[in-house]
């Protein structure tokens, strides 16, 4: 039998996964979960607190975004590798993964001192984590920063695009025409 707080955190992560965390109270959780805001507040502090583990925990139940980078990183063609990524990335498995982020990310712009270091890494790190592949692949560190910067923009507007029903097929065609004008600039002699 698990831990009280983990089973009660597994169903607030099932909870904000079918739901989202818009608008939900403390009330509303306790509720949804079948627990009490005592139970709630004793074992995580607040809602905010709760939902902010919530969220952070929720990212390792999509194993194709955790260890996206894992295979980017890996051998092979640079261009199939990107290719990948975005398969893993608009995987239809995901799609609850990516509201709960587009939501977390319009809080975030509502009250950004609050959320500065709160959303999940993949705000911070990841156009670091594609400059660092790009210099393996023998980019300069500038071009390199810069190209990982843009494909992280990219992504998250083909993300978006996904979120609002845009064409799957048509957006993995367009990105692969992106990804390879990308290495083509990226890696020229």
């Amino acid at each position: 039998m698990k831990p009280e707080r983990q089973r009660l955190l597994d169903l607030v992560i099932d909870l904000i996964l079918r739901v989202g965390v818009l608008d939900l109270s403390m009330s509303a959780i306790s509720r949804e979960i079948g627990s009490n805001n005592r139970m709630l507040l004793y074992y995580f502090g607040s809602r905010e607190k709760l939902l902010d583990e919530a969220c952070v925990r929720a990212f390792v139940r999509f194993p194709r975004l955790e260890t996206m980078f894992a295979r980017l990183r890996g051998e092979g063609d640079l261009n199939e590798r990107l290719y990948a990524a975005w398969d893993d990335l608009a995987a239809p498995e995901n799609r609850p993964y990516l509201v709960l982020f587009f939501q977390r990310f319009g809080a975030a712009m509502g009250d950004p001192e609050r959320w500065r270091n709160d959303l999940h890494p993949s705000t911070h790190r990841w156009a670091e984590d594609l400059a660092e592949i790009f210099v393996a692949e023998g980019a300069d560190d500038r071009s390199a920063a810069l190209w990982g910067t843009h494909l992280l923009a990219v992504w998250r507007g083909m993300q978006f695009a996904l979120l609002a029903d845009a064409e799957p097929a048509s957006l993995r065609e367009s990105y692969r025409v992106g990804v390879d004008a990308l290495t083509e600039a990226l890696l020229q002699p």
